[in-house]
């Protein structure tokens, strides 16, 4: 008997200390982006779609492609069309570097409906970035704190000072840049 009540035990207390383990916030235990102290989220590629989009330009030498994702609040406040978002929205930005599809491009061209057309793909990975929502925390930077990631690591405190410059045009969308993508 006494096995078993040690054994419940150890169990409850190693259950206990694994709960405790896991951040409150939600974000994983790496490096906190400077000014705004963000973490990447845990199960950030697991949020839903809110839209993608095509970056070409600088000379030609920029050509990513960018997908944004959502958590569960900031997907119900682009559904509902709300604004502003409300604290604990969050966004996500992954950035890819765009790769022509050598193998899609060889079936377009041989006879595929619409022959001429091209194709590529999201290659090597470029960066992550989020827009966290919390009104208080971040009410000198519209109520938004911001964060960027390349290879899981935070970027610096100077990149990190263009972030709220940056999306002040989109003030009157709550410096939100991204539309909700319809679909069929």
């Amino acid at each position: 008997m006494r096995r078993i009540v040690f054994a419940l035990t150890a169990v409850a207390v190693l259950t206990g200390g694994a709960a405790y383990m896991v951040p409150a916030s939600g974000q994983s235990q790496g490096d906190a982006a400077p000014i705004y102290a963000i973490k990447i989220p845990s199960g950030y590629r697991d949020w839903r779609l809110i839209s993608v989009k095509q970056l070409t330009g600088a000379g030609g030498k920029l050509n990513q492609l960018r997908a944004q994702l959502g958590n569960d609040l900031a997907i119900e406040t682009f559904r509902a069309g709300k604004l502003p978002f409300p604290d604990g929205a969050i966004i996500a930005a992954l950035h890819w570097n765009e790769v022509s599809s050598d193998a899609d491009n060889k079936v377009l061209a041989d006879g595929f409906p619409g022959a001429g057309l091209k194709s590529s793909f999201a290659g090597s990975a470029v960066n992550v970035q989020f827009m966290v929502k919390d009104s208080n925390k971040y009410a000198a930077t519209g109520g938004w704190g911001f964060a960027d990631f390349a290879n899981g690591k935070a970027g610096d405190e100077a990149l990190h000072r263009t972030c709220f410059p940056c999306h002040q045009p989109g003030k009157d969308r709550d410096y939100v840049f991204t539309y909700y993508a319809p679909t069929p």
